[in-house]
């Protein structure tokens, strides 16, 4: 009777080790998982933040297109104006 009750002892820790080794097999896939969805979505999120990096450059370029060319509309004499006198 000790014998059978050892070797039920020695197959459910056996079992369990079994089992245990399951849990943290698949815990390492969740975390794999986990990390390769995380690296996909940070990727996405690069490319989203250099988009909109690259559109607002070219917004305030373009502001500054139209600035300069305003400022040369305002220096530019206007026509039939008499040029200031000479000091």
């Amino acid at each position: 009777m000790r014998y059978s009750i050892a070797a039920t002892l020695a197959a459910l820790a056996l079992s369990l080790a079994a089992c245990s080794q399951e849990t943290v097999d698949a815990a390492s896939e969740t975390a794999d998982s986990a990390a390769a969805d995380t690296a996909a979505n940070l990727d996405k999120a690069g490319e989203a933040i250099e988009d909109g990096a690259e559109a607002t450059a070219r917004e305030v370029g373009d502001l500054a297109d139209e600035a300069e060319a305003e400022l040369s509309r305002d220096d530019a004499p206007e026509a039939g104006a008499t040029p200031p006198p000479a000091e």
